[in-house]
């Protein structure tokens, strides 16, 4: 996207580093570039409110549900161990378990599916 109009920081790199702004977790001299784009661009400034409000939103509508610890437990160690394995350079296999919610109310866990996500990325590096 573009305004059309010139700017020091084109549309484009402001829209990539959106949501680091709006996460604050961009250095405050890049932030400041930013702000400045805005003050300068209001199709950009529109795409920076919609996303703050849809942030909001989720903010409110979601954000008093805890995460249950065996699920964050999880997350973690996987994080953990895609870490280690990118490391060691090991090929990355990704697992994913799911749980369904039966209509008598009973939680069934699915069998585990694997993804080998090096081998995709493998191949893209290559080309």
């Amino acid at each position: 996207m573009s305004c059309g109009d010139p700017h020091d920081t084109e549309c484009g790199e402001v829209l990539d580093h959106l949501y680091e702004f709006l996460d604050n977790e961009m250095a405050e001299g890049d932030c400041a570039k930013l702000r400045v784009h805005f003050d300068e661009c209001s199709p950009c400034l529109e795409k920076y409110g919609l996303e703050q409000a849809i942030k909001a939103l989720i903010k409110r509508s979601c954000g008093c549900d805890d995460t249950p610890a065996d699920l964050r437990g999880k997350v973690l160690a996987r994080i953990d161990s895609i870490r280690a394995g990118q490391r060691s350079g090991e090929a990355l296999v990704v697992t994913v378990e799911t749980t369904v919610e039966t209509t008598a109310g009973a939680a069934v866990e699915e069998q585990p599916r694997s993804a080998p996500y090096a081998a995709a990325e493998a191949g893209s590096a290559a080309e």
